[in-house]
């Protein structure tokens, strides 16, 4: 297992509470393919557990008590999104801010059958912050979390798709969905439902390749792409969508063709100037005289301009194919790691209760890794006075050359004593651990 991954909290991994017995079958035969349908029924136990992930208790508690502000909240009526400031207010004396949420308004917008959408449920309530992280760091893709409360007999949305798969846990009343098969199969992140508006109009006017009512303790799988739509049963309905950002080969591509530029101008030839009088607009792989209505050229056919213009593409061509071959697999996977580490936060920690036990750590005291971090252990580079520095979603924090097998042990997860850390040198230990606590690299076991 990587560095700063864990498989969740718990021997039962997140993908099994979502799915119980089906979770191999889904592995197998539906992720990125198929919907999949798990009912409350088949999830047993685990679909008790929906209660204590998200409620309308909950949502009550998160529109009024929490000082939420846009974009965490968002309403749409109608299948359009609502201006902000029909439910938003300023946060009165002394907070300095205009986009808070008026739980008033939203009440009123609700009861005229407006959905509430509560974004970034990863980010805003503990349950669900400790589900998203622990099940991005099975499935090893981000993850997002928000909840749609829509009135009863309203649809929020009309139909779409989505850039990134989903599971639909619905968590109170019932919601019935359409699903339909996809106009644009595996859609990238620039490559949204409004981009093919009419297709996916045509496509909902059909017979659905799913139709379903959603209660409570549900869970519907729907790969990106899918066309989807839902509408409220007869009570209010609160469903959470866990969205997953999936990597794809395009990410390995676009992070390739970053590298590849850098390396192609570091080649002095490449940014040398084109001669004087080139025309680059000239294709030198099209000869004038086959169709003069396709190129217009002021030199007959062969001139030195032309040949310039060929001459130019073949270097580049070649430095291009050098480059692509030669790159190491190592830089890709460096490059998309740091991508990687931003998509998502580590473990939540507190912040006083830490620098209070960083200020009191002995030497017997044990460290161990902050979850969820993807932290790895690195040379600092010939420029800096750290021998090592780890790299993590906290950030870089220098370690000492001496500290090596400790710190290396603690990022595979293994706890380590404050003594062992800098071994025979007890102040060098203590300096370092209390960096490692404060950087929110350890946690005090």
């Amino acid at each position: 297992m990587p560095p700063g991954r864990s498989a969740g909290p718990g021997p039962i991994g997140p993908l099994e509470r979502l799915l119980a017995s089906r979770r191999e079958q889904f592995v197998r035969d539906h992720w990125g393919r198929t919907p999949l349908l798990v009912t409350a029924s088949e999830r047993d136990a685990h679909s008790e557990e929906t209660a204590e992930l998200f409620s309308p208790a909950a949502v009550d508690d998160l529109l009024t008590r929490r000082g939420l502000r846009t974009p965490f909240l968002r309403m749409a009526q109608a299948g359009h999104p609502l201006p902000e400031r029909d439910y938003t207010i300023g946060g009165g004396v002394g907070a300095g801010i205009g986009d808070q949420v008026d739980e008033d308004a939203v009440r009123r917008r609700f009861d005229d059958g407006a959905t509430i959408v509560l974004q970034g449920l990863h980010r805003t309530w503990p349950p669900v912050v400790d589900l998203a992280q622990s099940l991005a760091a099975e499935l090893g893709h981000p993850v997002q979390v928000n909840a749609y409360v829509t009135p009863p007999g309203h649809q929020g949305f009309a139909a779409h798709y989505d850039i990134h798969d989903v599971f639909v846990v619905q968590v109170h009343g019932a919601k019935r969905w359409r699903v339909h098969r996809p106009v644009w199969p595996h859609p990238l992140r620039d490559q949204p439902w409004e981009q093919h508006r009419a297709a996916v109009a045509e496509a909902a006017t059909g017979d659905p390749d799913l139709a379903v009512e959603l209660r409570r303790g549900d869970v519907l799988y729907l790969p990106r792409g899918y066309l989807h739509s839902a509408t409220a049963s007869d009570q209010i309905s609160i469903h959470l969508t866990i969205g997953i950002h999936t990597w794809t080969r395009m990410h390995l591509a676009d992070a390739l063709l970053q590298q590849v530029r850098r390396t192609l101008a570091e080649d002095v030839r490449l940014r040398e100037s084109l001669p004087v009088g080139i025309d680059v607009g000239i294709d030198p792989g099209l000869d004038p005289g086959l169709d003069p209505g396709l190129h217009m050229a002021a030199e007959p056919p062969c001139q030195p301009a032309e040949a310039e213009a060929e001459a130019a593409v073949a270097m580049v061509r070649q430095a291009l194919r050098r480059a692509v071959d030669e790159l190491p697999a190592a830089t890709i996977a460096a490059a998309l790691g740091a991508t990687a580490r931003a998509a998502q936060r580590p473990e939540p920690r507190p912040v006083l209760e830490q620098l209070a036990a960083a200020d009191t750590l002995t030497a017997t005291d044990a460290l161990r890794l902050r979850g969820h971090l993807m932290a790895t252990l690195e040379s600092s580079g010939p420029d800096s006075s750290a021998a090592l520095v780890v790299r993590s979603r906290a950030g870089r924090t220098p370690v000492p050359a001496a500290a090596q097998g400790a710190v290396a042990r603690l990022l595979a997860g293994e706890p380590v004593r404050v003594a062992e850390l800098v071994p025979g040198e007890e102040a060098a230990s203590g300096r370092l651990a209390r960096r490692l606590v404060v950087d929110g690299i350890a946690v005090v076991d």
